[in-house]
């Protein structure tokens, strides 16, 4: 089986990046995508950003060692890098919690599958229980249960949709490769009985 460590419950602080349409240039700048590993992205996570914006949240004694990011809305949008996913992941952060508006999602597709992809949690959640999270502000404690689809904040419970294909595979901890491979045996077999169509001479 390939895999990743399955999603269940999680609790960790949040870092709140209360920004609408961050694109994933944003996310990692596309000068650092040359890189031919898969390490060494989480130092380089909104390098610009930071650089750029006054006292960055990243950069905030209440976002330390924090492991939920909380974005605006359509997350992720632009170009197709699943190099945003892994600065975002080898930043600490094990899932990112976005608002959902009736004209806008809380992520891009193609960031949406990539996430999946890479084992990294994607929750939306309305305006209403959003604002809670942007008003509990960054070090906040929240728990994600994936199970049962809430997000907890001290005694308010928040509950939010999934996929059900995308929540069985983080259950599962499944990457593409793994979800494949849970059909071994079927697979097996058809190549066993399967003959060639080429016509014969």
């Amino acid at each position: 089986m390939f895999g990743m460590a399955g999603f269940q419950v999680a609790t960790g602080r949040i870092a709140v990046y209360a920004q609408d349409h961050v694109d994933t240039d944003r996310i990692i700048p596309a000068r650092f995508l040359s890189m031919v590993t898969r390490s060494g992205y989480g130092e380089l996570l909104f390098a610009d950003a930071r650089k750029q914006e006054a006292d960055f949240f990243l950069d905030q004694p209440s976002a330390s060692g924090a492991s939920i990011l909380v974005a605006g809305t359509n997350f992720g949008c632009g170009s197709s890098r699943e190099h945003a996913v892994w600065a975002i992941q080898q930043a600490g952060f094990i899932a990112v919690i976005s608002r959902v508006e009736p004209d806008s999602p809380g992520y891009s597709d193609i960031f949406r599958q990539n996430s999946a992809n890479c084992g990294l949690l994607l929750v939306e959640l309305p305006p209403e229980s959003h604002s809670e999270l942007i008003h509990a502000g960054s070090g906040a404690e929240v728990t994600i249960d994936l199970p049962n689809q809430r997000v907890i904040l001290g005694e308010h419970s928040f509950p939010f949709e999934i996929n059900a294909a995308i929540k069985d595979q983080l259950l599962q901890g499944l990457d593409l490769i793994g979800t494949t491979m849970v059909h071994e045996n079927e697979i097996s077999r058809f190549e066993t009985e399967w003959t060639s169509f080429a016509p014969s001479r």
